[in-house]
C-alpha cells in the first residue's frame, strides 16, 4: 500500500486549461450571484430621491464604476461561453481531450477579448 503524500505544495500544481476554464465558471456565476443584492441596492437608492441619483450617477461614472462594469460584464460573458461549452459536454459534442482543449481556450479568450471591447467602447 502506498503511503499518502504529506505535503501538496498547491503552488506547484499545474492544471489544464479546461480546469481553469471551469473554476472561472464557478467563480464568474458566484460573483453574479452575490452581485444581485448589490445592484439592486444600488438600483434603489438611485430610485429614492434625485439627490441619491446623483450621487449613484456620479460614482457609476467614474473609475470603480467602470470597473465594476468591466468585472461584472466579463462575468456575464464568460460564464455564458463556458456554460454553452459544458451545455455541449452534456449532449455529447467536444468531449475529446483537443476539442476540449479548444473550446476551453476559445470560450476563455473569446470571453476576454469581448470584455476588451466593451471596456474601451464605455471608457
Amino acid at each position: 500500500m502506498r503511503a499518502r503524500p504529506y505535503f501538496l505544495d498547491l503552488f506547484r500544481i499545474t492544471l489544464p486549461i479546461g480546469a481553469w476554464v471551469s473554476i472561472l465558471h464557478r467563480g464568474s456565476g458566484a460573483l453574479m450571484a452575490l452581485a444581485v443584492p448589490a445592484l439592486l441596492y444600488v438600483f434603489m437608492l438611485s430610485l429614492r430621491s434625485p439627490q441619491d441619483f446623483q450621487q449613484v450617477v456620479a460614482w457609476s461614472s467614474g473609475f470603480y464604476g467602470w470597473a465594476l462594469s468591466t468585472v461584472l460584464i466579463w462575468a456575464l460573458v464568460h460564464h455564458f461561453f463556458a456554460g454553452l461549452r459544458h451545455l455541449g459536454f452534456d449532449i455529447g459534442w467536444g468531449e475529446g481531450r483537443s476539442r476540449a482543449r479548444q473550446t476551453a481556450w476559445f470560450s476563455l479568450l473569446f470571453s476576454l477579448a469581448l470584455t476588451a471591447l466593451l471596456a474601451v467602447e464605455t471608457l
